[in-house]
C-alpha cells in the first residue's frame, strides 16, 4: 500500500504543476489580448484622430469638415472594432479560462447520469422508474 500511495501521490502531483502551468499560459494569454487591445486602440488614435486634429490646424471651414468626418469614422471604428469584436473575444476568452481551467478544481464527473427531460417518458407514467 506503501508504494501505491507514492506512485498515486507523485501523479496527483505532476498533475496539479501541469495544471498551474497551464493555468497561468492562459491567464497570461487573456492579459496578452488585453495588450493587443490596448495597440489596436493607439493606432486608431495616431491613425486617424491624430490626423483630424492635424486637419484642424489648416484652419477654415475644410479643417472644421475634416475633424467632423474624421472624428466619425474613428468613432464607427472604435465601435465596431474595439466594443463589439474585442469584447466579445475578451469575454469569450475569460468565460473559457473559468468554465474549463478553473472548474477542473471541483469538477469529479462522478454523478448521477443525465437523462434528457421527456414529457413521453412522464405522460407514460414511466418518470419515476426513469
Amino acid at each position: 500500500p506503501t508504494g501505491e500511495l507514492f506512485v498515486y501521490q507523485s501523479i496527483h502531483t505532476i498533475e496539479y504543476c501541469l495544471g498551474t502551468i497551464s493555468n497561468t499560459a492562459s491567464y497570461l494569454r487573456l492579459w496578452a489580448l488585453g495588450l493587443a487591445h490596448q495597440q489596436l486602440a493607439v493606432v486608431l488614435w495616431t491613425m486617424v484622430l491624430n490626423k483630424a486634429i492635424g486637419q484642424a490646424a489648416l484652419g477654415g471651414g475644410l479643417g472644421v469638415a475634416a475633424i467632423f468626418a474624421l472624428w466619425a469614422f474613428w468613432a464607427a471604428l472604435t465601435v465596431s472594432i474595439l466594443l463589439i469584436m474585442e469584447g466579445l473575444s475578451a469575454f469569450l476568452h475569460a468565460l473559457r479560462l473559468h468554465w474549463i481551467e478553473f472548474q477542473n478544481k471541483f469538477y469529479e464527473g462522478d454523478g448521477i447520469a443525465f437523462k434528457p427531460f421527456s414529457f413521453a417518458i412522464i405522460l407514460s407514467g414511466k418518470a419515476e422508474d426513469h
